[in-house]
């Protein structure tokens, strides 16, 4: 009784006394501590949670603990984010482990491979263990802790020290996020009052948009370790798998009326790739972290609320590499202390939290080290007998339309770890997703027997059954559907070692070709390859004039006949304001350097099809785009977008805030994006008038809907089947039975109008888009209108449930509609999502650059 009543009064006394600042609230005693080691008062100029730390001063305080400690620690700067901010790696050791470390990295590594794993003792292997903090950037108390843990193991001294830097070695992460990190830090630092503001609805606990939870291109990067699309993943993901750690921890927060979540998780929410002995390490480490709360008064849960099923968050990836994922949980203050339903909850408070777990989780791998490293071995053994007997033997991938996105696929792959070879002959294959042989040259081989076979699976397998109906995020992410890549399983009979050809070290971007020398009449530019796009805007963009063909055609090349498909790029030589010379330099360089096919020709004539001075060849605009961006949008989707015109295709977009919209002429933009949003204080006659007057508009998901609400379309919408209000059902089932119902994120095929501008550069009529909302459009009345539909059978890979499933068939994805000059185009799912989803690349942009030459009988639908 005595014990629990202490317990209620720490709580209460971390909850609702003033904030305790100095290092004793934070610190055990059962050490003492190195004092030539700096605090972080004495790098950062205040007490650890006095102040969110920016990253420049928890950098330098970084840098100063590794000065102070050269022989417990080792800073490594992994690469830098798009904002030019370090990201750090410290590792911390024993002088003796650090002394024969490259050695000791190396035998760890060696528990990964099977044919030399069998061999190693164990008994004296440190574990490997990475501590990584707030890849939210406005989750910030797992950063601010790290103040506390890297202080801790550079100064602690004693014998429970010692033993702990001879064990393990400590890769640690202080920010995951750093442009996130500091954008939240100035944010919550300029609103702190002298006397702490608790009120939830006082500015300090309400960032203006986009908010410091995401990187530069507003993207939530605990989503990013398997696509790893952006720098800051790619460079975290080298040290990974440079060092291969048996734990990582990944320190986050959550809503500010939770208290404290560890691992395990759910347990029917568990990828079925990963083990048994994953959950039951992690159950085991749970007790640590369990005990050590305890000691602090801590309240905490485990098994709720959250998954370990896609493996591209921090602490699901490790999983399926065979380490050990661990999601924390804290309740966040979001600024320095917040009124909540469990009383007033102070930034110290939570920063302590996540610094006792940091301090189970060494304790933990410490005392299980033996196991996590017999665990790590086993794991890479048993996949190898795994990858022998399993019927699919390797996968084959490839596109002979698009070679620049099949080498981001296998580039994608290498940075797993994943052998890929070049497909060393033609090869004929029954392929699940797209009927076509795979060439030589156009095409790569992933055998199935190596060590990341479990990965393979996850990244190429289909997952239509499920143990549960509820997740965390999306229910399927089958990549080469996500990058519209032709592929197949190839059995025994199909597979041999004949085909494989050179083993891929670092994938490259296949070169553009220019075929023909200079002429003086045309150049056609195919519109298939992903950078097509780009080419096409650097042409616009050098004064260029170019033109599209809205009919394919065939006429002689060298001597052969070759076929020009729909959306074919012509640029007429005597229509240039430059010489043909200085034309045809730059059609080679632009070719060249966006991976595209270009043919020069001599006539004009064709042998079948519209010949190039027919009015079937459209001039196209230069596009000035403008995205709806500001509060109540979407954050993300408009990251997908900014990351997708900026990155790939160098195309600058204006962002305009809806304050800024309504006030400010927008004639001079020709193309105007909404994603996902609250649009209720949008000027909608302003922008009806602009759509009238010539504008193309882009809506995608919910943005469809507000368009046919507001009259920008008459677009209707498919109703959901309830359900039945007579039946009774208990209570406690309703939290699962309305999360069943929700749109997480499956994979849907569309048919497609190859002929349709919105369809150019596609080769097969169909498409699988990715779709996590609601939104199920009707099919406009005017059939022209209708590019790209989904028909009876067009669940490719995840989970639905039936009402939504019949509510998804026959319903149409993408849809045009015209409104006086202008056009509407509503796609009704996400094109880009997360940014690995190229298969819908092709879609948005030919919406950019192609929306306004769409015809506008067929984009009438009784407006």
């Amino acid at each position: 009784m005595r014990k629990i009543l202490l317990i209620i009064f720490c709580s209460l006394c971390t909850w609702y006394f003033p904030q305790a600042q100095d290092l004793k609230y934070y610190l055990p005693d059962s050490v003492t501590y190195n004092p030539s080691i700096p605090k972080p008062k004495d790098i950062i100029f205040h007490e650890v949670g006095e102040w969110h730390v920016t990253h420049d001063r928890l950098f330098n305080y970084m840098k100063a603990i590794a000065s102070a400690a050269p022989d417990r620690v080792k800073l490594e700067i992994t690469g830098y984010t798009y904002e030019s901010r370090p990201q750090l790696l410290l590792i911390f050791t024993s002088r003796k482990n650090h002394q024969n470390l490259e050695q000791i990295r190396q035998q760890h590594v060696q528990l990964t491979d099977a044919s030399k794993s069998g061999s190693l003792t164990i008994d004296d292997m440190p574990a490997v263990v990475w501590i990584g903090h707030s890849i939210h950037g406005n989750e910030p108390s797992g950063a601010n802790a790290s103040l506390l843990s890297a202080y801790y193991l550079a100064a602690a001294q004693g014998k429970q020290i010692d033993e702990l830097l001879d064990n393990v070695i400590i890769l640690f992460d202080p920010s995951f996020n750093p442009d996130g990190l500091n954008r939240f830090a100035t944010w919550a630092n300029q609103h702190k009052s002298k006397n702490l503001v608790t009120d939830p609805n006082s500015r300090e606990f309400n960032e203006v948009w986009p908010g410091g939870r995401f990187n530069h291109y507003w993207f939530d990067l605990n989503r990013d370790w398997l696509p790893a699309v952006h720098i800051e993943s790619q460079n975290r993901l080298r040290k990974f798998h440079e060092w291969k750690p048996n734990i990582l921890t990944d320190h986050h927060e959550q809503g500010s009326n939770a208290s404290f979540f560890f691992q395990p998780g759910v347990p029917s929410r568990v990828n079925p790739l990963t083990p048994e002995k994953n959950l039951e390490l992690t159950a085991k480490m749970g007790k640590f972290h369990a005990e050590f709360l305890d000691r602090i008064g801590s309240l905490y849960f485990t098994k709720e609320n959250y998954d370990d099923f896609y493996y591209g968050k921090g602490s699901t990836y490790p999983d399926v590499n065979g380490s050990i994922g661990i999601l924390f949980e804290q309740a966040s203050s979001r600024g320095h202390a917040q009124q909540t339903a469990n009383g007033i909850l102070r930034f110290p408070f939570t920063i302590r939290n996540q610094f006792t777990t940091t301090l189970s989780t060494l304790e933990a791998a410490k005392a299980l080290r033996k196991e996590l490293l017999a665990y790590q071995r086993d794991f890479y053994q048993s996949v190898i007998k795994e990858g022998g007997a399993a019927p699919v033997k390797a996968y084959v991938f490839g596109s002979r339309n698009d070679k620049t996105k099949a080498a981001i696929f296998a580039e994608m792959l290498v940075r797993h770890q994943i052998d890929v070879y070049e497909l060393n002959n033609n090869l004929n294959a029954d392929p699940p997703s797209m009927p076509t042989a795979f060439e030589k040259g156009n095409a790569y081989v992933v055998p199935s027997n190596q060590a990341q076979h479990r990965l393979i699976r996850a990244i190429f397998e289909k997952t239509l059954q499920y143990k549960d109906s509820l997740f965390y995020d999306v229910t399927s992410w089958t990549m080469p559907l996500a990058f519209g890549l032709s592929y197949s399983e190839l059995n025994t009979a199909k597979f041999n070692g004949s085909i494989l050809g050179t083993k891929l070290e670092k994938p490259v971007q296949p070169p553009g070709n220019l075929i023909g020398a200079k002429t003086n009449y045309a150049y056609l530019m195919e519109w298939n390859e992903l950078y097509a796009p780009r080419a096409l805007h650097e042409l616009l963009d050098a004064g260029i004039v170019a033109k599209v063909a809205t009919n394919a055609f065939t006429m002689t090349v060298d001597g052969a006949n070759k076929n020009f498909n729909y959306g074919t790029i012509s640029v007429p030589v005597q229509l240039q304001s430059i010489d043909a010379q200085k034309l045809y330099e730059a059609v080679k360089e632009i070719t060249e350097r966006n991976g595209v096919t270009t043919y020069s020709v001599n006539t004009g004539n064709v042998s079948s099809g519209s010949d190039l001075g027919s009015s079937k060849m459209l001039t196209i605009t230069k596009p000035s785009i403008a995205m709806l961006t500001g509060q109540g949008i979407n954050a993300l989707d408009a990251g997908e977008i900014w990351h997708l015109l900026d990155q790939r295709f160098n195309l600058r977009s204006t962002h305009l805030d809806i304050s800024v919209f309504n006030r400010v002429d927008i004639s001079k933009y020709n193309t105007l994006i909404m994603v996902s949003g609250n649009y209720g204080e949008l000027n909608k006659e302003k922008l009806r008038t602009w759509v009238q007057s010539g504008g193309t508009l882009i809506v995608t998901e919910e943005a469809v809907q507000w368009a046919a609400q507001n009259g920008l379309t008459n677009i209707t919408f498919k109703k959901i089947k309830g359900q039945d209000s007579a039946s009774t059902i208990a209570y406690v089932e309703k939290e699962f039975r309305d999360g069943a119902q929700r749109m997480n994120g499956a994979i849907f095929r569309a048919e497609v109008d190859l002929t349709h501008p919105l369809a150019y550069g596609y080769t097969t009529p169909w498409v699988d888009l990715f779709k996590s909302n609601s939104i199920f459009p009707e099919k406009n009345k005017n059939p022209y209108s209708n590019p790209y539909l989904y028909k009876d059978k067009p669940l490719q890979s995840g989970f639905i449930t039936r009402p939504n499933y019949d509510a998804v068939k026959n319903s149409a994805a993408v849809l045009v509609n015209t409104l006086g000059s202008g056009r509407v185009i509503s796609i009704a799912d996400n094109p880009n999502f997360r940014a690995f989803w190229l298969g819908g690349t092709k879609l948005f942009m030919n919406a950019i650059f192609f929306g306004n030459i769409i015809d506008a009988g067929s984009g009438r639908n009784g407006e």
